[in-house]
């Protein structure tokens, strides 16, 4: 394993790990400052960041906005040492489905962020709003395909490449970059070696820029990883480090209620379905009643939080913005609740310092 932590740039983590971006209000300044604290790269999700803002019902930009900064200053201050050091780093997921998704990046730059990480869409305009600041980028992509694409792109219109790339695979949680006909087949036989060798190309792909730009190009894998040995395959694959999200959620540190962390303790392998979010992408959810009562009919949308640039809520079966906050904060029932698969294995509340020793034992 990398044990020279993860260096991206001139800026480095102590650890070859990235904790994943989880709105509406999972990862926020607790969780990502715990991870940074602990040498990681702490993240934090501008999806509906400013839902507790007293404004957010009549301007949720706005709110969203202002709660960056805030979330992003206490994440520094919980993350420090006592001499004021942080051996990890901080920054943000903005979702490219963000509707003013420009606004968002530009303000996690002007705010301090050491990265951004940017999925849901292929990040094509990026490079620009962060411009002349020294947060560092990287695409979220799931196939050599896309990557081919958008670093092709970064080179032609910007001559520059990603910082770093993540490759999110198809046991991720939330929203999935794959098609519904691909995560039905996920169980079968050889579907994980047949996706190695695709993380491979995609890491090729990426080396090919990288050598262009004499710069190294550090590729990071996620989706379903959680113990060391999970780890170590990656690793082995090419990849410089993992990012891991779901086991993060069931930590004393992490941002989300208690009741949500309870319906994380309580799914079974069974509980995990693919569902259609309102903007028609496949994502991952544990089964509820509100799942359920939405496979019945709509469900009425009185006000619009302008969160997905893709979203009607003329057709849109239910507000996810609404159904997200629900969960969060404790509506179980209620509220939609995204997970990876690898959800059905958590059984208890552990720590985030508990969580990377199972990723690092060596770095205990």
């Amino acid at each position: 394993m990398n044990r020279q932590g993860l260096c991206i740039g001139n800026k480095i983590a102590a650890l070859p790990l990235i904790q994943g971006g989880m709105g509406v209000g999972v990862s926020l300044s607790g969780l990502a400052g715990a991870v940074a604290r602990e040498g990681g790269i702490g993240i934090i999700s501008t999806a509906q960041i400013g839902f507790r803002e007293p404004d957010f019902q009549t301007d949720s930009k706005a709110a969203n906005l202002r709660a960056m900064v805030t979330e992003f200053q206490k994440a520094k201050e919980l993350a420090a040492r006592p001499d004021g050091t942080i051996s990890g780093l901080l920054g943000y997921n903005i979702m490219v489905a963000t509707k003013d998704y420009s606004d968002y990046v530009r303000t996690a730059a002007k705010t301090g962020a050491d990265v951004i990480i940017s999925g849901a869409g292929l990040p094509t305009d990026l490079p620009a709003y962060v411009e002349g600041t020294d947060t560092r980028i990287a695409p979220i992509v799931s196939s050599e395909k896309a990557a081919r694409i958008l670093l092709k792109l970064w080179d032609r219109h910007y001559h520059r490449t990603a910082d770093f790339v993540v490759i999110e695979g198809p046991h991720a949680g939330g929203h999935l970059g794959f098609s519904y006909e691909t995560l039905e087949n996920l169980y079968k036989e050889n579907f994980d070696a047949d996706y190695d060798q695709e993380i491979q190309k995609i890491i090729a792909c990426v080396n090919t820029y990288a050598e262009k730009y004499k710069i190294s190009v550090p590729v990071i894998v996620a989706g379903g990883i959680m113990d060391a040995s999970q780890v170590r395959h990656v690793m082995s694959l090419g990849a410089d480090g993992v990012q891991v999200a779901t086991p993060f959620v069931t930590t004393e540190e992490c941002d989300a209620s208690l009741p949500f962390k309870q319906a994380y303790i309580n799914a079974s392998a069974e509980d995990i379905e693919i569902v259609a979010s309102p903007v028609g992408m496949p994502a991952r959810a544990i089964h509820n009643p509100f799942l359920e009562k939405m496979k019945q009919g709509k469900e009425a949308i009185h006000k619009c939080y302008r969160c997905l640039e893709k979203c009607s809520p003329a057709t849109a079966p239910y507000c996810i913005t609404q159904a997200l906050i629900r969960a969060v904060e404790g509506d179980t029932e209620n509220g939609l609740i995204f997970c990876g698969d690898n959800v059905k294995y958590l059984d208890r509340i552990s720590t985030v310092p508990e969580v990377i020793w199972a990723l690092f034992p060596e770095f205990s």
